[in-house]
């Protein structure tokens, strides 16, 4: 979906109405702080104060909720509340211009309104306390609110059946009126999303988990997590045919596959580098595809929708998280999927160029007539800032901390967030990078708020030591002690010279400082082959080096880019922008230890990232460079 499509697609979102029956839930955040805690003279116990609290609609008013912020006209409710003070906070929080209360009911007996108390201390979740899980709808209850439903129906564009719930509003005679009523209404998009009777509900569409699906198929996955893509194909066509109506089945960060009359289609995950709390990102994902759907747009773009506005919600942390329309297509407008996840994890599955190493992901194009060629430097070139990483933890780790005393949990705890942030944030630049070490600073509130740096000052710190690493190997290759072949990728240089005598212009992109990057090509031979096309990070957190190189190269052979650019990097960014923009693209797989073979990990990343071809190094290059250039 272009960026004009997505921009035209929330607008007649505006225009649309939805109904809602379902569960209404209230998530209740307790943040609790034992530094107050005292002894209860009563019972002698440990109190547990509580700092602040926060609450937020969960289950169908969540969707609800996710409805109102994208922009939908009319968000008509059909539900169960409790006379209780949680209930009263439901109705506050819900009851807005857009969204029709008047049919949540309140049930007085027998009837607590569902509350998910969560305590937090510490950033961890403790034990939940669930309300409502022993309530008893009555039959005047269910009567007066399918009554409300079918006067309405005629108003409303689609109809959320949103079963969050085993004790809610969907009893078995509920979920029987409303399948006759989707039965006898073909013309009206109903949806269904129910976590405990997804089989029930006649002729609608369905949300469902890629688990669930296989259950109801009574199919046995291969891989629970990484199924093959045909047996997913099989479990959905046959769910479609018994059904009849689009089906969407949901596959956690690998995206959604989805099947209509169309067939089968697969919707890949967003790749998202910053912390996610994917509480809640169900019910957003439901959202988009019904506002879509009642708007008019196909199944596939429903799907396109529902993941952009899930991906917003799920950086929103420690709440159930809303998406606006600005914030749905700021990430919609340049989103990074995550492609092929099975072949990604499952390298039995790899095929190579008979006789070599060399893994054909995508298919290779007819023709091949690269001209601009781009090249990232630091692991797919050179191993100059091999072991960045090793530098790169323990700053972050001594950052986070300052000065405080940390016991072994909290340590453990800022190490795990550490490892975890620069393994999805690999390839990006450092400054970027920096960003996000400020973020993990504030979360964890050890360093107090005016000792906290800003990003340049934490690269600063991080630069200090690693060029302190770098100057120490190039001192080797100076004084003679290790030659340059020990710090490059096997056979790199031999594969940069022969490109440039076929007449290509090649090109250096990278996160690395301009002057840095400029000086240390200069030092291991092949400054002089990019004939002044090298672009590095020049101090600006919104110039990405990779983007702009790309996008200058793009727009300087204009029509014809496609089919004439090539991308090398080991790293995420330089695959996904290059793959984003139509051009060819190699990941480099690099074991920088080594020099030479492949890095399991870097692999994963760079197919996920949308390589179409992936190499270990370029040892093989009198087989790549045929590969590369026939046809």
């Amino acid at each position: 979906m272009t960026r004009e499509e997505l921009a035209h697609l929330l607008g007649n979102i505006r225009n649309v109405r939805v109904g809602i029956v379902g569960d209404f839930c209230l998530d209740c955040y307790l943040l609790l702080d034992s530094n107050a805690s005292e002894t209860s003279l009563e019972t002698g116990i440990r109190t547990r104060p509580v700092r602040s609290q926060r609450y937020s609609p969960g289950g169908a008013g969540n969707v609800a909720c996710n409805l109102q912020a994208m922009g939908v006209k009319r968000i008509a409710l059909y539900g169960v509340i409790g006379a209780d003070p949680f209930g009263d906070e439901m109705k506050k929080i819900l009851g807005t211009p857009r969204i029709d209360t008047s049919g949540l009911f309140v049930q007085r007996e027998n009837w607590d309104t569902h509350v998910y108390m969560k305590p937090f201390e510490k950033e961890e979740e403790g034990e939940r306390l669930d309300f409502g899980s022993f309530n008893r709808l009555h039959p005047e209850t269910s009567v007066r609110l399918l009554e409300n439903l079918s006067g309405a129906l005629p108003g409303l564009d689609v109809v959320i059946l949103k079963q969050q719930v085993a004790h809610g509003v969907h009893t078995k005679e509920v979920r029987e009126a409303l399948s006759l009523l989707a039965r006898d209404n073909p013309g009206k998009t109903f949806i269904t999303d129910s976590r405990h009777f997804p089989e029930e509900y006649g002729p609608t569409c369905r949300k469902l988990g890629l688990r669930e699906a296989a259950r109801i198929a009574r199919h046995e996955l291969s891989s629970p997590d990484y199924p093959e893509t045909e047996e997913v194909e099989q479990i959905s066509r046959e769910l479609f045919l018994r059904w009849g109506a689009p089906l969407f089945v949901m596959r956690g960060n690998q995206g959604c596959v989805l099947f209509d009359r169309e067939g089968f289609h697969e919707v890949p995950g967003l790749l998202i580098l910053s912390p996610v709390d994917t509480v809640g990102a169900g019910d957003s994902m439901l959202s988009g595809i019904a506002a879509a759907l009642a708007a008019g747009a196909n199944p596939y773009a429903a799907a396109e929708l529902g993941s952009f506005v899930a991906g917003v919600t799920a950086q929103k942390l420690m709440q159930t998280g809303t998406a606006s329309p600005e914030e749905i297509l700021l990430l919609g407008s340049d989103a990074d999927r995550r492609y092929r996840p099975e072949l990604a994890r499952q390298r039995r599955k790899a095929v190579y160029v008979p006789g070599t190493e060399i893994e054909i992901v995508g298919a290779l194009p007819r023709q091949r007539r690269f001209t601009h060629i781009i090249f990232d430097h630091d692991g797919t070139l050179s191993t100059l800032r091999q072991g960045w990483e090793e530098i790169m933890e323990p700053m972050m780790v001594r950052c986070i901390l300052g000065d405080r005393d940390s016991d072994e949990s909290l340590y453990d705890h800022v190490v795990a967030a550490v490892r975890d942030y620069i393994d999805r944030t690999t390839g990006i630049q450092t400054l970027v990078q920096m960003l996000g070490l400020v973020q993990l600073v504030k979360r964890f509130k050890c360093v107090p708020e005016g000792e906290i740096l800003d990003a340049s000052g934490y690269k600063s710190l991080y630069n200090r030591e690693l060029l302190a690493m770098v100057r120490g190997r190039i001192g080797r290759i100076q004084s003679g002690e290790l030659g340059v072949d020990d710090f490059t990728i096997k056979k790199a240089r031999e594969f940069l010279e022969a490109l440039h005598a076929m007449g290509a212009k090649l090109y250096l992109a990278s996160g690395t400082d301009q002057n840095d990057l400029e000086r240390e090509s200069a030092i291991l031979g092949y400054r002089g082959l990019f004939g002044g096309r090298i672009y590095g990070a020049v101090g600006d957190v919104t110039k990405e080096a990779k983007r702009l190189v790309l996008e200058r190269i793009l727009s300087d052979i204009g029509d014809e880019a496609p089919g004439r650019t090539m991308a090398l990097g080991d790293g995420p960014v330089e695959i996904r922008e290059t793959h984003k923009k139509g051009g060819y693209t190699i990941g480099v797989a690099s074991d920088e230890v080594r020099r030479y073979g492949l890095h399991a990990g870097k692999r994963r990343r760079l197919i996920e990232a949308g390589a179409d071809l992936v190499i270990p190094d370029f040892c093989q290059l009198d087989a790549l460079i045929p590969l590369l250039f026939a046809g």
